[in-house]
């Protein structure tokens, strides 16, 4: 009989899809101000722009979510850990209504691999019971059953009670790390 894979859930918005660029993008489009990442150090995404209604307009704005960027180095590392892991994208859809099927249709465009069978759009993700999940927001990470590992984020950057991973390469090496561990104590 066949060993069951251990499960990892991951978030989309922050962690597969870049937010915090398409936010930047469209703020500089629409009102000529350029704002860095580093500005967004230690800020909830809304805070870090002079006028964060604009940024509450873009999230049920048409085409956001449909246009996101990809992660660095995401769809790479997640193919990766699909040979290993029963992967799963979990996301908070339900807040956006427009979001639902963008994000569905993202996901079709950018990991075509992924089965529908494993993409998770829910409201609150406490009720998810993975052995790990890959998110950027704390309240989601705080509920986590398995282990949580935080994708940094501006709006995260000062919080540091959950194991931090930087960069989708970051991600693969905890992967390999623990996976070389795991073999080396069935030895």
């Amino acid at each position: 009989m066949k060993n069951k894979k251990e499960t990892i859930a991951i978030d989309m918005d922050g962690v597969i899809a870049d937010v915090e660029a398409q936010l930047i993008d469209w703020y500089h489009r629409d009102h000529g101000i350029l704002i860095s990442r580093e500005d967004m150090i230690g800020k909830p995404e809304p805070d870090a722009f002079p006028n964060k209604e604009v940024i509450f307009e873009y999230l049920q704005t048409p085409g956001f979510f449909r246009t996101l960027p990809v992660m660095p180095g995401a769809i790479e590392v997640v193919q990766e850990l699909m040979k290993d892991y029963d992967v799963y994208i979990v996301t908070a859809a339900m807040e956006f209504p427009l979001s639902l099927y963008e994000k569905y249709q993202w996901l079709q465009e950018h990991f075509p691999f992924i089965s529908w069978r494993n993409i998770i759009m829910c409201g609150d993700k406490s009720v998810i019971d993975t052995d790990y999940l890959i998110d950027d927001h704390i309240k989601n990470l705080d509920f986590c059953k398995g282990r949580p590992i935080m994708f940094n984020a501006g709006h995260n950057s000062n919080i540091d009670h959950h194991q931090r991973v930087n960069t989708w390469g970051e991600v693969r090496t905890l992967f390999n790390d623990i996976r070389n561990l795991s073999k080396s104590e069935a030895v």
